[in-house]
């Protein structure tokens, strides 16, 4: 399921596009963010697929070596643990899997420059060396090599570059959707034949909880402005920066609008995007407003909370 940061990322991007392109159609705006975060999802797919693919690509290898005109011993009997790998089994044939990669048109096979290199890559990692000479042969073992494949993913430049080409939408998301992948592999056993495929959303307050902090921040950004400049009236205004003035603007979205949400986890959240996707200041700066600006909104009874809020 995608986290509710990655959502409110989201929702601060989609903002950020609609503000600085002066575009004036809400509506257009909202599907634009939800097809984002339908993208996300997309990328979950895309990336379970890799390593299917990876394993196609070798066993090609190997019977391309095995057809050669003098085939060594080792073209004749190469080490098969890797192609036979037993978790990357269960994802290849997994129903869920194949389906949606088929519906939504995903998958490498129109990327073998991409594989080609990832896979010279791979077998050059002291991590798949490790993996093909121990004698371990458990499936926890073949889950482990997995789960280290995807880590490393964490820093591959070839795969920043080819998920950038397929859709503008993954740029940021991968770290996101590497941790809902290894949450995934984290909870399959040797006995199920079905990989569990995570919804997109935790809850079914998700989708409401993305259009409804879009739709306030929007409709309301400029009272929210007038209202972050009482408390910034110290400030240089040329330092403060569009994306922080969005950012807090968001949060008090959020802090009077979602009586649930407890206003430590709007402002931790909030803070701690600022630190991605602001200057490397704002996060101090935004810190400091929204102290105030909490301080100020529950004294006119704006922020009330309620359930969850009050723990």
């Amino acid at each position: 399921m995608l986290s509710r940061r990655l959502l409110r990322i989201k929702v601060a991007k989609a903002l950020f596009a609609h503000l600085k392109s002066d575009a004036d159609n809400l509506i257009a705006s909202e599907k634009t963010l939800m097809a984002s975060i339908d993208k996300s999802y997309d990328l979950f797919f895309q990336l379970l697929a890799l390593p299917v693919e990876l394993v196609r690509y070798a066993r090609q290898r190997q019977e391309i070596a095995k057809a050669k005109k003098l085939p060594t011993f080792e073209d004749l009997n190469p080490n098969m643990r890797f192609v036979d790998n037993a978790v990357i089994r269960i994802i290849a044939n997994s129903d869920a899997v194949n389906d949606y990669l088929t519906v939504h048109k995903l998958g490498w096979e129109r990327h073998p420059d991409f594989i080609r290199t990832l896979y010279g890559q791979l077998v050059e990692s002291d991590y798949f060396t490790d993996y093909m000479t121990q004698e371990d042969g458990s499936f926890e073992a073949d889950r482990r090599f997995v789960e280290d494949f995807f880590k490393e993913l964490q820093c591959c430049e070839a795969l920043d570059t080819v998920l950038e080409e397929i859709s503008i939408l993954w740029s940021d998301d991968l770290p996101y959707i590497l941790v809902l992948v290894l949450r995934s592999l984290a909870s399959l056993r040797s006995a199920q034949s079905e990989l569990k495929i995570p919804s997109k959303f935790k809850s079914d307050d998700d989708p409401a909880f993305v259009k409804t902090l879009f739709e306030k921040s929007l409709v309301n950004y400029d009272k929210y402005q007038d209202y972050i400049e009482k408390f910034t009236s110290n400030w240089d205004v040329e330092r403060i920066v569009f994306m922080d003035n969005l950012i807090i603007g968001t949060a008090m979205a959020e802090l009077t609008e979602f009586p649930s949400i407890p206003v430590k986890v709007t402002l931790d959240e909030w803070i701690e995007i600022s630190k991605y996707y602001s200057t490397p200041g704002s996060s101090t700066f935004i810190n400091g407003v929204l102290d105030k600006i909490v301080e100020s909104l529950t004294a006119e009874g704006r922020i009330k909370k309620s359930g969850r809020g009050l723990l």
